[in-house]
């Protein structure tokens, strides 16, 4: 079990989305734990809103933020790993709302040697955009609620809702990188450090998550299944940039053809 923990939240200019993250996050049922908000570069609105919830937090909310040069998802997720406090790292994207035991489910299942890989419940266009408008607090919402969302086709499946302790089967897949998302990941601190934490190299959307995974994997470090346990509210977006995906592809790919475990440009880099 985690004893310090620090949320990074993933952003980009989307401060109405990362409003109703920090909202569910100020909620959870373990509030023993510190934001940092991974800001890759986002316009002063999104200062602004940090700034008005970091009350709200007591000092537990912090802006971490560099220049807008094209995506660098990966380096601004470095620079809030150094600043980070924590002995345990939960990577949350800006547009995924977090149920109240999130952070406790997190906890929970965090064990020395395993990162822990959540799921998310893809939220509709129109769904989206009505909680948003109206501020309404999907995190709070019962399964009867959710069943009539599920009625209305609003969200395509319950399963990312349910809760169920599974056991030993969340250790099915345990040297498997794939499938696995960033935008709901659990990893030790020591764990990120000892492979140099994300490739900075990757300056565009796609595979810089599996590129982590995969090292970390060769480091030792094994896969666990936080599904039914940590899922989250994944608010719809316009599908990101995919023009560069095949390079990112060519660069995942020469990785797993070769037996490198710390990134060529990652916290170390930073450090200097």
């Amino acid at each position: 079990m985690a004893e310090r923990i620090s949320v990074i939240v993933a952003t980009y200019n989307r401060p109405d989305a990362l409003d109703a993250v920090l909202r569910s996050l100020a909620h959870q049922s373990d509030a023993d734990f510190e934001v940092l908000v991974a800001d890759d570069g986002s316009a002063p609105q999104t200062k602004e809103l940090i700034e008005a919830w970091q009350p709200r937090f007591n000092g537990r909310l912090h802006h971490v933020w560099h220049p807008d040069d094209g995506f660098r998802l990966a380096e601004i997720r470095n620079r809030a790993i150094l600043v980070a406090s924590g002995d345990y790292c939960i990577f949350l994207d800006g547009d995924c709302v977090a149920r109240p035991d999130f952070v406790a489910a997190h906890r929970a299942l965090a064990k020395r040697g395993w990162f822990v890989t959540g799921n998310r419940l893809l939220l509709s266009r129109a769904l989206s955009e009505r909680i948003l408008k109206e501020k309404l607090e999907p995190e709070r919402w019962t399964f009867a609620d959710w069943w009539r969302v599920r009625r209305a086709k609003e969200i395509k499946r319950l399963a990312p809702l349910l809760t169920l302790p599974l056991g030993p089967l969340r250790k099915l897949r345990t040297d498997d990188w794939r499938g696995a998302q960033g935008c709901n990941l659990g990893i030790w601190r020591s764990d990120l450090v000892a492979v140099d934490g994300f490739e900075g190299g990757f300056a565009s959307w796609g595979r810089e998550d599996s590129d982590l995974l995969v090292r970390l994997m060769r480091a030792g470090v094994r896969r666990k299944d936080g599904r039914m346990a940590t899922g989250v509210l994944h608010l719809w977006h316009a599908e990101a940039d995919r023009s560069r995906l095949a390079e990112n592809q060519r660069r995942l790919d020469a990785i797993l053809a070769s037996k490198r475990i710390r990134a060529e440009r990652g916290l170390s880099a930073l450090r200097q």
